[in-house]
């Protein structure tokens, strides 16, 4: 053994060794006291840089489901007042419901208009003024917004929200009275043979959309083109619907007039027939027993045909009825009404025969104004010494209303100028009807009222169920995104933070080599003192 007292080279091994463990014991019990595995740069670079990145997109995470709270925050404040644009508008739809109907005078459909100007403007208020920390939400400007609701850069969502103040609210209209075509001397089958089928060159587009197909004959007919519209899904997905009502009034009833003129001694022989044929739909066929309602009245003497008028309505409406017609009939202050619920062409044909023998003449006629109001064609028949026949006929196309939520056109070339116009141009763009142009003074305008305002309804329901819909897709972005903070925080710290159970498991280790470690350095340090032993 070579001892020396100049270096002492176990006690400075030792004090190294020692000096390392103060440092690791150090080291983890900064770990153990601050939570952090990692206290800088160097104790794990390539996991610092990690953990910061995951940092950030935690952090950004964080302030993505923030963005998405402020924006659900505002949508929730425009779809309730949304909410509250459809009650009243619903409760406008009732009162011009009410106001549609007839037993109304002229005060309570007054009244009934104040009440519904009333809610249009605080429809057109609550659209103008609900806002989001000063950003208007249902007044138009909102469109286009981008909610940055990711830790990227593009991970948005852009929403908007549809105008839905009262001047913005309403239906797109094409309306038009169906016209009537009268003749005294024309059969029915013969006056809708001719303009009245539809040819190659008719059309009906609405919206771009050609309806032609569905329309082989009889396109003149309200109901047919309403049903035709009804029926297409690719206008009912553009909120396009349309519906056909058909009525007429006659003059005062006074039935079929017979008059029985005897000459010579002798009295005559004769007879007189009437025949009112009432046709529902497009029907070129007036002896078709499933579409037409036939009543006849016979007399031999001078009289009136038909006289009772409640009698022939009572008719018509039993025959109706058997049939599975809509047409009705009804008594209006001493007139005959007319009427088709479901809006299809009304056709009346009466046949007049006379016969008589040579010692006299009969004469049958009828005004086919009590039929259809404002004509003045008479049907007339007289015979003497044989028969003579006549017949005169009328037809009523129903009205035709059609409605959309947004801007459409329509082309009814051909159709819409000859005889048998449907009463609206015959290409044009639909116009727009809003809540401020709403008017229940009678029943025409109330009926159309109820067309505009549920078109408003439809399109406030569409926008609520679009926020909705919104809402709903932040909030389950913001589950996921709050899973995924989740997630990367958790990473994080697998990386970041100190696992204690180890950590303690090394500052003991550490702990127990520094007590050793000053143990042996005592020792170590003891070994020169040997030397004296030799010099003794």
């Amino acid at each position: 053994m070579a001892l020396k007292i100049n270096f002492n080279a176990e006690a400075a091994v030792t004090h190294t060794a020692l000096l390392r463990n103060e440092r690791a014991m150090n080291k983890s019990l900064l770990r153990i006291s601050t939570g952090n595995r990692i206290l800088s740069a160097a104790d794990d670079a390539a996991g610092l840089f990690i953990a910061d990145q995951l940092n950030v997109v935690a952090a950004a995470l964080q302030q993505g489901n923030r963005n998405i709270q402020t924006g659900i925050s505002a949508l929730q404040i425009a779809e309730t007042n949304v909410g509250q644009i459809f009650d009243k508008l619903q409760t406008i739809y009732t009162k011009a419901q009410s106001a549609a109907n007839d037993i109304n005078d002229p005060n309570a459909r007054a009244a009934l208009q104040r009440d519904i100007s009333y809610l249009v403007d605080a429809i057109q208020k609550i659209g103008t003024d609900t806002e989001y920390n000063g950003i208007k939400l249902l007044d138009g400007t909102f469109s286009d917004k981008v909610i940055h609701y990711g830790a990227r850069a593009n991970q948005t969502i852009t929403v908007g929200i549809a105008d839905v103040r009262a001047t913005k609210l309403g239906a797109f209209m094409v309306s038009g009275t169906g016209k009537s075509f009268v003749s005294s001397s024309e059969a029915y089958s013969d006056i809708i043979t001719g303009d009245w089928q539809f040819s190659t060159a008719d059309s009906v587009i609405v919206n771009g959309i050609s309806l032609n197909s569905s329309l082989t004959q009889g396109a003149v007919d309200a109901y047919s083109i309403a049903s035709a519209i009804n029926s297409n899904s690719d206008l009912q997905l553009n909120g396009i619907s349309a519906r056909a009502s058909n009525s007429m009034t006659g003059a005062s009833w006074a039935g079929v007039n017979v008059t029985f003129t005897p000459s010579g001694t002798d009295p005559m022989t004769g007879s007189a027939t009437a025949t009112i044929y009432i046709t529902e739909g497009f029907n070129t066929n007036v002896n078709d027993a499933t579409k037409t309602i036939t009543l006849t009245r016979s007399t031999t003497s001078t009289g009136t045909l038909f006289s009772n008028l409640d009698s022939l309505v009572a008719d018509i409406n039993s025959e109706a009825i058997n049939k599975g017609l809509s047409v009705r009939a009804y008594v209006s202050e001493g007139r005959l009404l007319l009427k088709s619920e479901e809006g299809k062409t009304i056709g009346a044909q009466v046949t007049l025969s006379a016969s008589a023998d040579d010692n006299g003449s009969v004469t049958v006629s009828f005004d086919l104004n009590q039929i259809f109001g404002g004509s003045s064609a008479v049907v007339s028949s007289t015979a003497s010494d044989g028969t003579d026949t006549n017949e005169g006929s009328g037809v009523k196309v129903g009205d035709l209303t059609i409605a959309g939520i947004d801007a459409y056109s329509y082309n009814f070339t051909g159709i819409s100028t000859n005889n048998a116009g449907l009463g609206v141009e015959a290409s044009d763009d639909a116009t727009a009807k809003d809540l401020t142009t709403l008017n229940v003074t009678t029943n025409r305008d109330a009926e159309l009222a109820l067309d505009i305002v549920n078109k408003a309804l439809q399109k406030v329901d569409k926008v609520r169920t679009q926020i909705g819909s919104v809402i709903n897709n932040l909030q389950a972005i913001w589950d996921g995104q709050k899973a995924s903070f989740d997630n990367t925080k958790e990473a994080e710290n697998v990386i970041r933070n100190t696992d204690f159970a180890e950590e303690m498991s090394t500052f003991t280790t550490m702990q127990i080599r520094m007590q050793s470690g000053v143990a042996m350095l005592a020792q170590a340090n003891a070994l020169p003192q040997l030397v004296l032993q030799l010099l003794r």
